[in-house]
């Protein structure tokens, strides 16, 4: 396309902001309009949850770019307050409603960008529409949610959904002195991981004074006598509070495209290719309301994170304005998400467990293994070090790395870029294995984390280890050996296990059955694996289970275990 052409963007925020000073960048020459439905054009939506807590103490923080700046710095018209009605394929025009005055009026485009963003799932329930119930998707939802709560003197809140949104508003909400109940309709929080490495949040979540209500879904609300809201739920049971945060999900912004005539795909969100370009040759769209390729599965997704749409509109600018030698297709998601809660960092990258599930029932194969450990974040002989529980899943095949997750509360974000990284260039457990990694005390160990990850999983796959998980345990039959020091047995065991120490378990090898599969466990893997060797060295069919008795309680809450 050449220089001198007009370029409309609707939308604003990471997907149309980016795109708009990208687009600059490489045209001097070009017009370029923003038209951005609310009253900022940019502004820091991962961080309204913190404003409200008071951790951002003044609302002008919020603001990434103003119109002002956008004129002054890029030369692009932003118009704010101006909803877009419509989009005229034939005529190559929009037509505009300035929110201000009430005008409608039309615009010509040459090249136009959608990035209409997503909204807040609002479902049909009785009483959704109470006084008191809010949802968080931008600066003056923040300005009402702070206002009620200072009125109203809130003391109990209510968070409906417990993913990224519903977590950082409890924390900020329990910064505040109000009491937080979550209630998750799934059997746990932060849907996107799986439900064994969310136990620990539960537990951290509890011990910070907050209430759960797991698998149980609201079927409505009422207003109570003095005033508060009873959030009903459909095991009849109800929770009294004086606020409702509904943090439920979000649904891609698509009704502009669709009304256009655009291809909408399966999953509900704008079909792009991998230049970001629509079934429109003259229409680009990026952010929350464009179906994009998993990196991983090549699958379809749908994935409102901040980073994959700041990056979308990047490649659009250069697809709208780039030389042909110069453009850059989106290589895809792999879902790199981090969130914090109350001192509890959760990171995670890439497939989860559940995924490469849900992928088999759609006739998706996936073949993987898995492995716990639990690492300290540095040098455990340097003061405060914490525990990291991660989780990493790879390909059973070749090793190449699938995903990871991990929550703790030092260094676990760190850990889960290096890992995100090297799924990003196809790389392996023995990648993560071999990596040269920052070293001192105070920041990690000889032996990083991540090094750590790699190693067990790749004596996994070059028969050094052979490893069992505890939801394998149900319908099986073996002879279960705890190998950690009595004192530790008698704190806390499995009812069917066999205390038998590592120190000693070289000298009573006749108390062991050789015609059994022989279990070895301890607190997080480490000593049942060096037991494991030693047994399989003398001929008994001994597995490690992975993640040790740490991982045997998180897993017994959501598996039935014995």
């Amino acid at each position: 396309m050449a220089d001198k052409k007009r370029l409309l963007i609707v939308g604003g925020v990471a997907g149309g902001a980016s795109c708009a000073a990208r687009a600059r960048r490489l045209s001097e020459e070009a017009e370029i309009v923003l038209f951005e439905r609310g009253p900022y054009v940019s502004f820091a939506n991962c961080g309204l949850p913190y404003y409200i807590g008071n951790v951002i103490t003044s609302e002008d923080d919020l603001i990434v770019a103003s119109p002002e700046l956008f004129l002054e710095w890029f030369e692009v018209d932003v118009r704010n307050q101006s909803n877009v009605l419509s989009v005229n394929r034939e005529k190559k025009e929009i037509e505009v409603n300035d929110l201000r005055t009430g005008k409608i009026y039309r615009e010509k485009y040459d090249a136009l960008l959608l990035s209409p963003g997503s909204a807040p799932l609002k479902p049909k329930l009785e009483g959704i529409d109470l006084p008191g119930i809010f949802t968080l998707r931008n600066i003056p939802d923040t300005r009402e949610i702070i206002k009620w709560i200072k009125e109203k003197k809130v003391k109990r809140a209510a968070i409906v959904g417990g993913g990224f949104i519903g977590l950082e508003m409890t924390e900020n909400l329990r910064r505040l002195g109000i009491h937080v109940t979550i209630i998750e309709m799934q059997q746990h929080v932060m849907p996107a991981i799986d439900p064994e490495i969310a136990g620990f949040i539960h537990k951290h979540l509890e011990a910070n004074g907050v209430s759960l209500i797991l698998g149980s879904a609201v079927s409505g609300f009422s207003k109570e006598n003095d005033d508060s809201i009873s959030v009903r739920l459909q095991s009849e049971n109800a929770v009294p509070a004086d606020m409702v945060i509904l943090s439920i999900g979000v649904r891609p912004e698509i009704q502009l495209a669709k009304d256009a005539g655009l291809s909408i795909g399966d999953l509900g969100g704008i079909v792009v290719d991998e230049f970001m370009r629509t079934s429109d040759e003259n229409i680009w769209a990026v952010g929350d309301a464009v179906e994009v390729k998993d990196f991983l599965t090549n699958s379809q997704s749908l994935i409102p994170l901040a980073g994959p749409a700041n990056r979308q509109g990047r490649i659009a600018a250069e697809s709208i304005f780039g030389t042909s030698d110069k453009i850059k297709s989106f290589r895809g998601i792999q879902a790199t998400a981090v969130c914090g809660i109350m001192g509890m960092t959760i990171a995670s990258t890439g497939l989860t467990e559940k995924a490469i599930k849900r992928h088999a029932k759609n006739g998706v194969h996936i073949p993987y293994e898995k492995i716990y450990l639990h690492p300290d974040h540095h040098a455990i002989y340097y003061p405060d070090a914490k525990t990291i529980t991660m989780k990493l899943i790879f390909s059973r095949n070749d090793g190449r790395v699938l995903g990871a997750q991990a929550v703790g509360l030092e260094g676990v974000e760190k850990r889960i870029d290096v890992i995100a990284a090297t799924i990003q260039k196809n790389g392996t457990v023995f990648d993560l294995e071999e990596a040269e990694l920052c070293y001192a005390p105070q920041y990690g160990s000889a032996k990083d984390p991540v090094n750590m990850a790699g190693m067990i999983a790749a004596n996994v796959l070059k028969g050094y280890s052979f490893i069992k998980h505890w939801e394998e345990l149900p319908g099986s039959d073996p002879y279960i050996i705890d190998v950690r020091d009595p004192a530790e047995f008698v704190r806390g065991h499995l009812n069917s296990a066999v205390n038998i120490p590592l120190n000693s378990i070289r000298f009573r090898l006749d108390e062991i059955p050789e015609n059994r599969d022989i279990w070895l466990y301890c607190l997080v893997g480490k000593r049942s694996y060096f037991a494991s060797r030693i047994l399989r060295q003398k001929g008994f069919n001994a597995w490690n289970v992975s993640g040790g008795y740490v991982m045997y309680k998180a897993v017994k809450k959501f598996m039935n275990l014995p």
